[in-house]
């Protein structure tokens, strides 16, 4: 970066700052690790010499805080494959469970959305389709930040909620389900060339919620590609051209994912061969009734405060699987 010409390249420099900056916050965050761990002798002392419970009680909270560092740049180093530092590319769909399941959907997107403004990403609604009654039959979101992707890779496969459905008047409890996939946002070196032949573009209205800002104009934009069967949809701009870059953009990444997962036999159900929305299919659970729990079944990671999960704090779950936690123990029957 020092070098005289650095910037005659723009575009280059910048990808090289911003990776600089990645491997700069890595060793930052390392730093302050090694700090707080050398500094913990010092407090236990201090606390052995007080003995009061107010200092074993503070002592308690630096190894508490160390420990919370600690875990924090072990996911950050484990973050190291170079899709996941990228924006990802969400889209969720609607499964079993009719009404419910879309207004489950939707209650999935929101619960995303809280997460990533949590963390300061940015979240761009590319397109979405509400259901007939509530809720949503899809929606694809772009999540703008660092290692977007990296974590929502946890988060590929099926929701299932169980509770009591507000659109049941009997009032009984109901299951539905929703899927969630996530690709990474290629860059422009990754973007794979996609033949004209191999797609169809259709064009149609926008929809809105009318009042000033309906678009009265056809620049919302659907590509079908033939030879895998995608079908991509973007909506969120007023031009025809821009939304259609966008989705020519979001197919690349799912084209591109699908050969990456052709590589790797364990994920091919994932996309290429991926299973019904439904029974047997889930990752996680979000029990509301009977009991309150949020239950993940590939690593066994769970909690009660159901609220909290919605809410948009899954960190929890994304880091189980990121340190590649295995749960212990056989599927609950109610899991089943």
């Amino acid at each position: 970066m020092s070098a005289p010409d650095f910037w005659n390249d723009s575009s280059k420099a910048q990808k090289v700052a911003a990776e600089a900056n990645v491997i700069r916050k890595k060793l930052e965050q390392m730093g302050e690790l090694e700090r707080k761990i050398a500094d913990l002798p010092v407090h236990q002392e201090l606390a052995e010499e007080d003995g009061s419970a107010t200092a074993i009680s503070d002592y308690a909270k630096e190894v508490a805080r160390a420990l919370e560092l600690l875990d924090q740049t072990e996911v950050q180093f484990i973050l190291s494959q170079p899709d996941d530092r990228r924006n990802a590319i969400l889209s969720l769909n609607a499964g079993a469970g009719g009404t419910e399941a879309c207004d489950w959907a939707n209650i999935l997107m929101r619960m995303y959305q809280r997460w990533a403004e949590r963390r300061g990403y940015k979240v761009e609604v590319l397109d979405i389709l509400s259901g007939e009654e509530a809720g949503i039959k899809n929606a694809m979101l772009r999540i703008i930040g660092e290692n977007a992707y990296g974590y929502l890779k946890a988060e590929r496969g099926v929701h299932r909620l169980v509770r009591i459905s507000p659109f049941n008047a009997q009032g009984k409890r109901q299951t539905s389900f929703a899927s969630a996939e996530i690709v990474p946002e290629p860059d422009e070196e990754q973007e794979i060339a996609i033949p004209e032949k191999d797609i169809r573009v259709d064009v149609f209205r926008a929809g809105g919620h009318g009042g000033q800002g309906v678009n009265t104009t056809d620049s919302a934009v659907r590509i079908t590609h033939f030879p895998t069967g995608l079908v991509v949809t973007c909506q969120n701009e007023r031009s025809q051209i821009k939304n259609r870059a966008t989705a020519m953009k979001v197919l690349a990444a799912r084209i591109r994912q699908l050969e990456l997962d052709k590589k790797k036999a364990e994920q091919e159900q994932n996309y290429a061969a991926k299973g019904q929305i439904g029974w047997g299919h889930q990752i996680r659970s979000y029990v509301l009734q009977p009991y309150q729990m949020v239950k993940d079944l590939r690593t066994g990671e769970q909690t009660s405060d159901t609220q909290a999960v919605l809410d948009g704090q899954i960190d929890p779950f994304l880091n189980a699987f990121l340190k590649g936690k295995k749960r212990s123990g056989p599927i609950e029957e109610d899991e089943e």
